[in-house]
């Protein structure tokens, strides 16, 4: 299964340039170390947009998740990075209940290593 409605999906840019790309976010910060390794910045935050659109495009769902606020999915796989690598990567989607266009929550890396 793909991720249902995920050609309307949700990417806002804050949840790119202020938290997966920031090096100062107390969360995100490790995430940041990740993505920059491969080459996505916070000045080319479209890049990474594209990439994890891309990523819910090629993969399926690995996991789906009720809960009381709506349904969560889980999409496993390579992510094309802008230096030409593809490393592993786990992305979180949500659907709130009574909605159906899904809004990226996280991503980060698998460990599986890269191809």
């Amino acid at each position: 299964m793909k991720l249902p409605n995920r050609e309307r999906a949700i990417i806002p840019r804050a949840k790119l340039t202020d938290y997966l790309l920031s090096t100062s976010h107390s969360y995100g910060r490790h995430k940041a170390a990740f993505f920059l390794r491969f080459g996505f910045t916070p000045d080319s935050w479209e890049v990474l947009f594209t990439a994890l659109l891309a990523q819910a495009e090629e993969h399926e769902v690995a996991m789906v998740e009720d809960t009381p606020f709506g349904t969560r999915y889980t999409v496993e796989g390579t992510l094309r990075a802008p230096d030409g690598r593809v490393p592993h990567v786990r992305v979180v989607w949500f659907i709130e209940r009574g909605e159906e266009v899904p809004r990226l929550l996280t991503a980060y890396p698998l460990g599986r290593g890269l191809r």
